[in-house]
């Protein structure tokens, strides 16, 4: 009885979780985003410099996470530390908040459902980059203004000025992002030297 509560429990929570989701299609066999850099805007403004650094996010977190190994996951370089998982998993969270904000939807806090594979939580985390990218640059410039942080309880609800996604969630995952690539190298597999972070794609 306790087992099946339990699984009934796991399903609703992904259920629910699935459907902040709903607009990325992108199969777990299709091709991920970010191996390498978009190609850059035609145009500088508010929408497309954010979208950008987006982009630099997507693709700094596609080489950072890949062909990561368990042992890899489960690194962290001091007691007190969280694991690489654990840290990945952060971002996970801030890349919902990230296409939140372009899509003017509240956060609501919800956890991630249990036993979701790294590889499925790697891929939400660069589709949603990508969609939040693609919805910036397809934006008036003027839009920015919109596009607010919104933290929804049962209580209240609190926005922020989009400046604060910048130094906040947008700022974090990367530093984030720089503490997996040392962690990955202190486990013993270090990222792909071929990558080039400069130009956004692998070095011939």
């Amino acid at each position: 009885m306790k087992t099946s509560l339990l699984l009934c429990l796991t399903l609703i929570s992904a259920q629910l979780f699935c459907q902040t989701d709903k607009s990325i299609t992108m199969t777990a066999t299709a091709e991920l985003p970010y191996r390498q850099i978009p190609d850059a805007p035609d145009a500088y403004n508010a929408c497309t410099v954010v979208a950008r650094m987006i982009d630099g996010l997507g693709f700094r977190y596609y080489w950072a996470t890949d062909s990561l190994r368990a042992e890899d996951l489960a690194y962290k370089p001091s007691e007190d530390a969280r694991t690489s998982a654990e840290t990945l998993d952060h971002v996970f969270s801030m890349s919902q908040t990230i296409l939140n904000a372009v899509h003017q939807m509240p956060n609501v806090r919800q956890p991630i459902p249990p036993g979701m594979p790294f590889e499925e939580k790697r891929r939400l985390t660069l589709m949603r980059f990508k969609e939040a990218s693609d919805v910036l640059k397809a934006s008036s410039p003027e839009a920015i203004e919109n596009f607010k942080i919104i933290f929804q309880s049962d209580e209240k609800r609190t926005e922020y000025d989009f400046w604060f996604l910048i130094n906040g969630q947008i700022s974090d995952s990367l530093w984030h992002v720089g503490q997996i690539v040392s962690f990955r190298r202190a486990s013993g597999n270090p990222i792909n030297p071929l990558v080039n972070v400069f130009q956004g794609r692998l070095m011939d």
